[in-house]
């Protein structure tokens, strides 16, 4: 493949410039954004099973990891602290490493079929304490430990960006077939995968069976 090459005639260098593409930004939309959770954003996000969090860590280290869980895993402590259980993962530990080194911190929350989203921007902190992982137990096991968030500035965004993308749209669902699994991929990326099929599929089955032992 081409390497690209920018032509820094056309990069943005400065705020100045940027807004000047811009039409000034709505009243409203500025607004809207809040310094704690009010009603409608508590509410988003007790249904909310999934979100995004944006940290950067030592050296500009810039990482977004997903988390799941079921609607409402997120609990909120008060109109300024959320509460994110760390359930098991791949032990990269890229978000929670990013947090000791830098607490800032943005979250998307999404709750299926809806096309608005939630966003909190605050500070994180991470914490063993008994009395915020207990309530977040499943299956008798406990998290490890939990992200606090002080939140700092919350608001819900606009749908526009899932009516382009149709995300919910059953119609627009892919085959995973279609590509590689998990697995294949990650292998052809390391230390290469297997030629034979039954080996690959043993492999597959493996992951599958570690999700099923290993999700909390």
């Amino acid at each position: 493949m081409t390497t690209f090459s920018r032509d820094p005639r056309h990069l943005i260098a400065d705020e100045t410039a940027l807004r000047a593409l811009f039409p000034p930004v709505h009243e409203v939309a500025v607004r809207k954004s809040l310094t704690a959770l009010d009603p409608h954003a508590r509410a988003f996000i007790a249904r909310s099973p999934f979100l995004c969090i944006g940290t950067q860590g030592a050296g500009a280290r810039s990482d977004v990891s997903p988390r799941g869980d079921g609607p409402g895993f997120v609990r909120v402590l008060d109109d300024r602290t959320l509460a994110i259980p760390d359930r098991p993962g791949n032990n990269r530990l890229d978000t929670l490493a990013n947090i000791l080194a830098n607490p800032a911190v943005g979250l998307l929350f999404l709750v299926p079929g809806y096309d608005e989203t939630l966003r909190v921007n605050g500070r994180a902190e991470l914490t063993t304490d008994p009395a915020v992982l207990e309530p977040m137990r499943v299956r008798d096991r406990l998290p490890r430990l939990a992200i606090l968030v002080s939140v700092d500035e919350v608001f819900l965004h606009c749908a526009k960006a899932f009516r382009r993308a149709g995300l919910w749209d059953p119609a627009n669902r892919q085959d995973r077939a279609e590509m590689p699994s998990l697995l294949r991929m990650i292998l052809d990326q390391t230390t290469g995968a297997p030629d034979s099929r039954e080996e690959m599929a043993r492999i597959d089955a493996g992951l599958e069976e570690n999700y099923r032992r290993s999700m909390y």
